[in-house]
């Protein structure tokens, strides 16, 4: 009788040892069928992070990166969104694994005040992004429909901080980039086909090089295609949209890879369209007419509308999930709430879109100039970010067998040192 008590205790730890979190294999998850609309439900969260992403400040150092420098820079662009998706998942695994908010987790493991320091942080980036966003919509609009630029940029700011205020402001949000999002796609390739770009140069382009001339403006893509504020607040989408283990592989297939290689390979398309026309004159882009003029020779007027379409688009998706996303995380690490309906979420959200506002009507002058510089300026908040996703990505305890494994870490210092590197040299262009 012993002896079978004993054999009956040993296959109960064998048991309990099969289904404890620590020995879930990622190899192995729950299975889950799921139909083709099932599948379109997991779309969203890493959407809103390449909506934000690409913005009018990514378009418009694209824009300047293939007419200064041909084909040369498109590299950037694809290490940047390769170091994006490896960030990003970390961050949907996060979200995932942790039972509170990404920096509410911070706070609880790495110190109140690290937390206070990253919501603040990210605070800052979305003032800075918020800035291009409202140059940019305003510009996109007095192209299309004409009119004064800074009527069209309170006229969009206006609208998101209507969009803002709804109820279930996250879930309105993600559901009208998704759309946005495919919009531009249609947009950007559309403009590509008539363009023609000299794909053989495109691919050459791939080859990491470093033309005179180009280190702040390769600061200023990496700051806007590595975008780890952006990764930084796909957890959040994850918690509102309630994920679990059980979906994480299905969200890796259907939305964190082709959410973020959506607007990498925008962004790629944009150089490579400025490339083949401003390039052919050796025009450069520092006005916003010289922006437009990438699509007109070739298509008049319709080429002209695109480029005017796509950057009112992405100035109006990245405005929404700018605002969105700082309100949301600086209400989190001031403790008010970590959801993008609260309070204190919206009140943070109307001072970014405000200041965005603010700084547009009181800089007029160079507004591409405004928008290169300050989307260079996120570059030096990026590296403390970086390093939190990292470590809490790392931490058995709170991750589980959603933790980092050998390749995440591999790739995670590689997107380290590019952005320190990034940070570094950013400092000594400005200091000398």
């Amino acid at each position: 009788m012993r002896e079978q008590n004993r054999t009956i205790h040993t296959l109960d730890e064998q048991r309990g040892q099969m289904v404890s979190p620590e020995s879930t294999s990622l190899s192995n998850p729950p299975a889950k069928r799921r139909s083709f609309l099932g599948y379109l439900a997991l779309m969203g969260p890493a959407f809103v992070v390449g909506a934000w992403q690409f913005g009018p400040g990514n378009l418009t150092t694209a824009v300047q990166a293939g007419s200064r420098f041909d084909y040369t820079l498109v590299w950037v662009i694809a290490v940047s969104t390769v170091l994006m998706i490896f960030f990003t998942d970390m961050s949907v695994r996060l979200g995932i694994a942790t039972p509170t908010s990404l920096i509410t987790s911070i706070k609880e493991h790495l110190g109140k005040w690290v937390g206070i320091l990253a919501g603040f942080g990210v605070f800052g980036i979305t003032l800075m992004f918020s800035v291009g966003n409202a140059v940019g919509s305003g510009l996109g609009l007095s192209l299309v429909f004409g009119g004064s630029p800074v009527l069209w940029t309170v006229v969009c700011t206006a609208a998101v901080a209507i969009v803002l205020a709804f109820k279930n402001v996250y879930g309105i949000v993600e559901k009208a980039l998704l759309a946005i999002v495919v919009l531009m796609g249609i947009a950007f390739i559309a403009s590509t086909v008539v363009a023609k770009p000299d794909w053989y140069q495109a691919m050459e382009g791939m080859v990491p090089q470093l033309p005179p001339g180009s280190e702040i403006l390769i600061v200023a893509l990496v700051g806007t295609n590595f975008s780890i504020n952006a990764a930084f607040y796909t957890s959040y989408g994850i918690k509102e949209n309630g994920r679990t283990r059980a979906d994480y592989r299905d969200i890796t297939l259907v939305d964190t890879i082709p959410g973020i290689v959506a607007p990498g390979i925008m962004t790629a398309l944009v150089i490579m369209v400025a490339a083949s026309v401003l390039g052919k004159t050796g025009a450069e882009a520092g006005t916003i007419n010289a922006l437009a003029s990438v699509f007109t020779p070739l298509a008049g007027p319709v080429g002209s509308m695109l480029f005017a379409l796509g950057l009112s688009g992405a100035a109006f998706s990245s405005m929404i999930a700018n605002a969105t996303a700082g309100g949301t995380m600086l209400s989190d690490a001031l403790g008010r709430g970590a959801k993008a309906g609260s309070i204190a979420a919206r009140i943070v959200t109307g001072l970014i879109l405000a200041f965005g506002l603010v700084i547009t009507l009181s800089f007029q002058s160079s507004p591409v100039g405004l928008i290169v510089i300050a989307q260079s300026l996120t570059v030096l908040i990026a590296p403390l970010l970086g390093i939190l996703i990292v470590m809490m990505a790392n931490k058995r305890s709170v991750m589980g067998d959603l933790r980092n494994r050998w390749w995440h870490n591999l790739f995670a210092a590689v997107g380290l040192v590019a952005i320190v590197a990034s940070s570094f040299r950013l400092i000594t262009t400005l200091l000398g």
